[in-house]
């Protein structure tokens, strides 16, 4: 490393950490101050520091599908209102910078003063959180819906606070268009608290270092990251690879529905090309483009081996090609409630199916290819309130070269936890019949892939349900001889009867009936030998 282009290597490696640490300490103010479980037990929220131009510096082991896409988020918003000290800007269009509605984006400036005392804008911080609803025509605002406009309150950048001073206009908006008005306060407090967090922190990293320093620094790990991954993709056999893999449905009658990628790797750069891929469709598995952006920054990133700067120069040597119109670049007003949480699954499985033709070894087979979202709303009996749950429910991981799945995970661009059944049942009116692995769902092969999930939910009192998953006709696939996951499941079961339902699908569940989630397994990696099978 040149210290006069990069910076001093030990500095370097202290501003990285510095940078992380922001990040992350955000996500624990979020974490501990929110209201709804969603994020407060599931993590479904993401932290992330940049620098003027809104170039990403740093961000937490958060959120895959949030950090990849939360630079749109924060240029449209630094586009549409000119921020000063104290201010904060709330959005979550998916055609202004978001990915679905619910996913709500805090974007606020961080200003100091320069050597000679001037003050400047000199960073952002952002913060993205899952709110479990958001209006819309179902609870828990994943319908299957056929516009954008079905899915729930569209929010374009504006200011939730100006000077410091709260906007109390924008906040009875807000809340006037939600179900859960309490729980939607708490957690928006909680964002703000972890962009407050985030601008002291940063204050104080100016304060000790020189704001000019720590401005340079920031330059040099987004430098560093683009050198590793330009150092990664010259590593990699030149070439053009292409794969395709598809959803097994839009909900409405569409499908399967499409996802191809053409892959070329030349001189230590990449060129990901989705031509090919279907039309946009009209159920909600459309993803914008920030989705689309994510998933290949997400997949890249993974191949290093390396700890890298999660920075915004690990796209600078990589360019996309996601033709308007299409499943991974929809056109407003299109419905998106699911492109965000299915369509990106399966655009990771495309890109590692195509990488696992150049490079297998570093690949792994298919894990579930779904988050398995599961959403419930209705009145509590316990007090009277309206209650609204969220969840998405894990699978199995697929195999690789270096051994089997991990059992009942969120995998890829996912990093989820799951709600405690204790804090389940605690918040809302349900009883947890049954929580445990899929047995011999993974693929086998060489390694086999990793179990699903089966997660059993009774409900204490009349509910709407919607159901948005995948790979329940399709399996995840398995890599260099591996056999496939088995397919996902989702059944009502009540006193007399016992129904297999669509992959995605909106119904009424009475109180007493059970939802039975059995999530797909990973496929597995490699030929099986006979020595494998008696391992």
């Amino acid at each position: 490393m040149s210290v006069q282009s990069s910076g001093d290597s030990i500095r370097l490696e202290i501003f990285k950490s510095l940078y992380a640490s922001v990040a992350e300490e955000m996500g624990v103010t979020l974490r501990r101050t929110a209201f709804s479980p969603n994020i407060k037990e599931r993590r479904d929220f993401s932290c992330a520091v940049f620098d003027a131009d809104g170039d990403l510096i740093a961000q937490g082991d958060h959120m895959p599908v949030h950090l990849g896409s939360m630079p749109l988020s924060v240029r449209c918003a630094i586009k549409a209102v000119a921020m000063g000290p104290g201010d904060v800007v709330i959005l979550n269009d998916p055609y202004e910078g978001g990915t679905h509605l619910p996913d709500i984006t805090l974007v606020s400036p961080v200003f100091g003063s320069d050597a000679r005392g001037r003050r400047r804008l000199f960073f952002f911080v952002a913060n993205r959180a899952h709110h479990s609803d958001v209006g819309g025509m179902t609870p828990g605002s994943m319908p299957l819906s056929t516009d954008i406009f079905q899915e729930g309150l569209r929010i374009p950048p504006v200011r939730l606070f100006e000077g410091g001073k709260r906007s109390e206009d924008i906040f009875r908006l807000i809340l006037a268009n939600v179900r859960t008005p309490r729980e939607r306060e708490g957690d928006l407090t909680a964002q703000i608290a972890a962009a407050r967090t985030g601008e002291r922190r940063l204050a104080q990293i100016m304060e000790r270092y020189g704001a000019n320093t720590a401005v340079a620094y920031a330059k040099h790990l987004q430098d560093y990251s683009e050198r590793m991954v330009r150092s990664l993709l010259k590593q990699l056999p030149e070439g053009i690879y292409s794969a395709e893999d598809c959803l097994d449905d839009d909900g409405i009658g569409a499908g399967p529905v499409k996802i191809r990628a053409t892959l070329t790797i030349r001189n230590g750069s990449l060129e990901v090309d989705f031509r090919g891929t279907d039309r946009q469709v009209a159920g909600s598995i459309n993803a914008v483009y920030a989705i689309t952006i994510s998933a290949v920054y997400y997949v890249v990133r993974s191949l290093i081996p390396e700890p890298i700067p999660a920075s915004g120069g690990v796209m600078r040597p990589i360019r996309v090609i996601a033709p308007e119109g299409t499943v991974v670049n929809a056109l407003f007003p299109a419905a998106v409630a699911a492109g965000n949480v299915e369509t990106s699954q399966r655009i990771v499985d495309v890109l590692l199916r195509a990488l696992g033709r150049a490079v297998p070894e570093r690949v792994p087979a298919a894990s579930s290819g779904s988050m398995n979202n599961l959403t419930l709303g209705g009145i509590d009996p316990r007090d009277g309130s309206i209650f609204s749950y969220y969840e998405t429910v894990g699978g199995g991981q697929g195999a690789c070269a270096g051994g089997r799945g991990d059992n009942g995970i969120h995998s890829h661009m996912t990093n989820s936890l799951n709600t405690p059944v204790e804090a389940l049942e605690y918040s809302f009116p349900f009883r947890i019949r049954r929580y445990s692995l899929r047995r011999g769902s993974g693929g086998s092969g060489k390694f086999s892939g990793g179990s699903g999930i089966v997660r059993e939910i009774e409900l204490l009192t009349d509910a709407d349900a919607t159901i948005l998953s995948d790979r329940c006709r399709s399996r995840p696939w398995g890599l260099a001889g591996g056999s496939p996951g088995r397919p996902g499941k989702t059944s009502l079961i009540g006193p007399h009867r016992r129904t297999t339902l669509a992959s995605k699908k909106r119904f009424s569940v009475r109180a007493g009936e059970r939802i039975r989630i059995e999530t797909p397994g990973g496929g597995g990696w490699g030929r099986r030998s006979r020595r494998s099978r008696r391992a």
